[in-house]
């Protein structure tokens, strides 16, 4: 079941000038960066109330964020749902006629087990479901 908004990520050319934006125009506090050598990104992430913003920089020219910023610019790239059980989500979606992007999870950023949904078939919204991998 989708226990609450996990993050929002958001796509960026720079990841060194938009934390600095995040930080001092919006008084936010870069809680952690990481790199998820996976998907060929580089993160921070800040806390706004319950909701983290993730901020994605690709690291190669071939990963989906650089692909993303070619064809729209920089900008929201996807809605994440915490989730207490991933593979029942993957499989209800599925059900439910969703295109999956991943129907096994992997390993994303902040020790969270991940998959994505096809935005072709969330009306749009690059959909991610997350949890914590223990």
């Amino acid at each position: 079941m989708i226990t609450n908004i996990d993050h929002l990520g958001i796509a960026v050319s720079n990841l060194d000038e938009s934390v600095e934006y995040y930080e001092k125009a919006l008084g936010l506090h870069c809680h952690g960066r990481e790199e998820v050598a996976s998907q060929k990104v580089k993160t921070a992430f800040f806390e706004a109330g319950d909701v983290h913003i993730e901020l994605l920089e690709p690291t190669s020219e071939d990963s989906p964020i650089a692909k993303f910023l070619k064809k729209n610019g920089e900008g929201i790239h996807h809605i994440a749902f915490a989730v207490d059980d991933i593979d029942g989500q993957l499989k209800k979606a599925a059900g439910a006629g969703v295109r999956l992007i991943h129907e096994v999870p992997f390993e994303g950023a902040a020790d969270k087990l991940v998959a994505f949904l096809h935005p072709k078939s969330t009306h749009g919204v690059l959909t991610e479901f997350c949890m914590p991998k223990n």
